[in-house]
């Protein structure tokens, strides 16, 4: 770890002096002050799951209670990334930015300080090759105060502009972005509908109110209004009496432009009706229902389950196309209710809707239907029922090919297709093909984790290249169970299949190859399987800056895919350079300028996943 001032190096000294809550190897850093540093490999680093892989270098700076401090890293060399902590670089930072500066990949972050040590991580945005950096510490000064809003009326709109004069909010959640405020007065239970719109920028529109020392409280946002569009569109009913703040701001913060402000009545409020589980319920969309958060017309039905419970809703319409929504009413934390699933064509075939979920907490939960899109209108049918529980999944060994069935009684998945749950255990790195066949049915297969509700991590429709039979290549990210699901594409198919699971051990170690020569392979089921499931065989190359390199890749029996790039002690392979077509639709050409010195992988694939057959590589100098 290399570090100096642009005035005076920082010293040995320094690196003890940052008090006893600070590690040695943490410096001090002054307000005011500029210090140059060197991120490399052999720094401290972080490598988990979480949070990738990076390197960095901390800094300790004292502040005063109330002081508002910002820290800014420039870095020609890396992504810089900026974390604060406060008292020690343990836990979740209490600001944190990547390119905040607006001026690139540079770093800048702002924060009010409660009094005593504060850890500045200054770090890779990803990766372990770092370089030089400076990082800059400034105080900020008292808050500007918050401009005096200007008035709007129910009914009234206000044509306005962001511009670089506007105030700027740099303490709140979604700090900094620039607004103007407006105030409007309201009773408790008063319903308004707030519209914010602009052909220059993404708006978002924010209501709340003046709370402890004028700092704005937020009590509601909309970024997108739900009826497509970028436009803002809320619905807002006072929970007091009192003055409430209108913010229109761009989403991104920084962005400028004209905007219109409108302030109307809102729409009536949504009447829940009850539903138990088991019923069927008729009804109809029109001009005289009430509108949700974001205005749309929609229907709201209230039931009560217990946890671990399955339900299913489903809703047809030969007039609209359906919109199923369920929010939970038990949300302990925000005090209100929240969306847990939504669905647009899940019955199948056409517009309806269908909607699976597994109930966490024991309480009340709403079905909202409305239309997809704008306020459609028209009758509908919804039913809520019980799914019964799931089957066990059936065990599935390795290399011994098993017979099934998809019929009526099978459970279904969230797009209401019959499925067969197996289960397999493997181990982290290695690699696994599953090959399902039908003579009935166009075949899919998903695979999944055994934690919690179902989640495809992988799946696979036609990938066997002999029709709608599929074949499923997955390299396991971890050691232990997994699910895999068999199923017909569509929801209305069924029939017999067959499906065979095998294990093609860890991925193969790159061979080598110099420049001026030419590999012929053959790529196979046993090679190794790229991220999206494509065959590969791997060369590896060492090279320096300023090389200029030509790679062609030619096959007759497949679709050639270059791909170069480099690989991290962990073996996730980093794409530098790649070409599909460069020398002719299916050859391929990638023309090379090497940027920095080292050991790079070559990968020799196939563009589509499942393809085979032999090849030519060549990698030659040129001018």
């Amino acid at each position: 770890m290399r570090r100096s001032n642009f005035v005076m190096t920082v010293s040995a000294l320094a690196l003890f002096a940052a008090g006893g809550a600070v590690a040695q190897e943490t410096a001090s850093l002054r307000t005011g002050q500029t210090v140059s540093g060197q991120l490399t490999a052999e720094d401290r680093r972080v490598d988990s799951e979480d949070q990738g892989q990076f390197v960095y270098d901390t800094y300790a700076i004292e502040a005063r209670d109330g002081q508002r401090l910002e820290v800014v890293m420039r870095s020609d060399a890396f992504d810089a990334y900026l974390e604060v902590f406060e008292g020690a670089a343990t836990g979740e930072p209490i600001a944190s930015d990547d390119d905040g500066l607006g001026e690139g990949t540079d770093s800048r972050v702002r924060f009010s300080s409660g009094g005593g040590t504060y850890i500045i991580r200054a770090r890779t945005l990803g990766g372990l090759e770092g370089g030089a950096y400076t990082i800059t510490a400034t105080d900020r000064g008292p808050a500007p105060r918050a401009p005096r809003p200007a008035a709007i009326r129910v009914g009234g709109e206000v044509d306005g502009e962001i511009d670089s004069r506007d105030a700027v909010d740099e303490e709140g959640p979604s700090a900094p972005y620039s607004y103007d405020a407006f105030s409007f007065r309201a009773r408790q239970g008063d319903r308004f509908a707030i519209a914010l719109e602009s052909d220059d920028f993404d708006p978002i529109v924010r209501v709340g109110r003046s709370g402890r020392g004028g700092a704005f409280e937020e009590l509601a946002q909309n970024d997108d209004s739900g009826a497509g569009g970028l436009n803002s569109y809320l619905v807002f009913a006072a929970p007091s009496d009192g003055e409430y703040l209108i913010r229109a701001a761009p989403l991104d913060g920084t962005s400028e432009g004209d905007y219109t402000l409108g302030l109307a009545e809102g729409p009536p409020p949504l009447v829940s009706r009850p539903i138990a589980i088991g019923d069927t319920v008729n009804g109809t969309l029109d001009a005289s229902d009430g509108g949700n958060q974001s205005g749309q017309r929609a229907d709201a039905l209230t039931f009560t389950a217990t946890a671990g419970q399955r339900i299913v809703a489903t809703v047809t319409s030969a007039e609209f196309d359906t919109y199923l929504e369920l929010f939970s009413e038990n949300d302990e934390n925000a005090g209100g209710r929240y969306s847990v699933e939504t669905d647009d064509d899940g019955a199948g075939e056409g517009t309806d809707s269908r909607l699976a979920y597994t109930v966490s907490l024991d309480g009340q939960y709403t079905l909202e239907v409305r239309a997809f899109t704008g306020n459609g209108e028209g009758d509908y049918m919804l039913t809520l029922e019980e799914a019964a529980p799931e089957p066990s999944p059936i065990d599935l060994a390795f290399g011994t090919p098993v017979q099934g069935e998809i019929v009526d009684t099978d459970p279904r998945d969230s797009e209401n297709r019959a499925f067969d749950a197996y289960r397999f255990t493997g181990e982290a790195g290695n690699r696994i093909q599953v090959i399902m066949r039908s003579g009935d049915f166009d075949t899919y297969l998903q695979l999944g984790s055994p934690e919690g509700d179902f989640y495809a991590m992988a799946s696979d429709d036609d990938g066997l290249g002999e029709g709608t039979d599929s074949r499923l290549n997955y390299t396991l990210p971890s050691s232990g169970e997994f699910i895999l699901r068999a199923s017909p594409l569509y929801a209305d198919a069924d029939g017999l299949y067959s499906l065979e699971l095998t294990d093609r051990g860890p991925q193969p170690t790159p061979g080598s190859i110099l420049v001026g020569a030419t590999a012929r392979g053959t790529l196979g089921e046993d090679d190794a399987i790229a991220e999206d499931g494509a065959f590969y065989d791997a060369y590896r190359i060492s090279v320096k800056a300023g090389d200029k390199l030509r790679l062609t890749m030619v096959s007759n029996a497949f679709d050639a895919f270059i791909d170069i790039g480099r690989e991290d002690e962990a073996g996730v392979f980093t794409s530098v350079v790649s070409d599909d077509d460069g020398l002719s639709d299916t050859h391929a050409k990638a023309d090379w300028a090497v940027e920095e010195d080292g050991d790079y992988v070559v990968r020799a694939r196939s563009f589509s996943q499942g393809q085979t057959g032999e090849y030519a590589l060549t990698i030659e100098t040129r001018e």
